[in-house]
């Protein structure tokens, strides 16, 4: 079910908690001409977090900085392509639970017309996670 995987970088902004703030992001990298390829965000209080993978993450984060957005981390991810059919992420939850491979955080994208899904998954040993993903 699993199509590839690599490592990848994602970038992590700590924002204040305010209506707008993805919009903003969303436009500062549009109007760079940065494809998000995958994006997550949540809440804590006064402050949120807002996860980004895009095709010019070096771009993104310079476009970002010059935007003002000060608490910009870059975080290595691994990146998983696979089947977009039922049982996939399944399949590899399961492959991480058999290797005692904790995930702190996962996130992904699909679409229709039988293209692949990706996820981008954080675990408390992403190295080897992928090797469990290519074996």
């Amino acid at each position: 079910m699993i199509k590839n995987a690599e490592m990848g970088k994602e970038l992590v902004l700590t924002v204040p908690n305010k209506m707008g703030t993805m919009a903003n992001v969303s436009k500062v990298l549009a109007d760079h001409g940065i494809n998000i390829e995958g994006v997550a965000g949540y809440a804590m209080g006064n402050e949120a977090k807002i996860m980004v993978v895009a095709d010019d993450l070096l771009r993104a984060a310079e476009a970002l900085k010059k935007a003002g957005f000060k608490a910009i981390e870059q975080k290595e991810v691994v990146v998983v392509e696979l089947e977009n059919k039922p049982g996939a992420l399944k399949s590899i939850t399961a492959k991480m639970l058999d290797a005692k491979i904790d995930i702190r955080y996962i996130y992904g994208t699909t679409c229709s017309g039988g293209c692949a899904a990706m996820l981008i998954v954080s675990t408390n040993d992403n190295e080897k996670a992928l090797v469990v993903f290519k074996g």
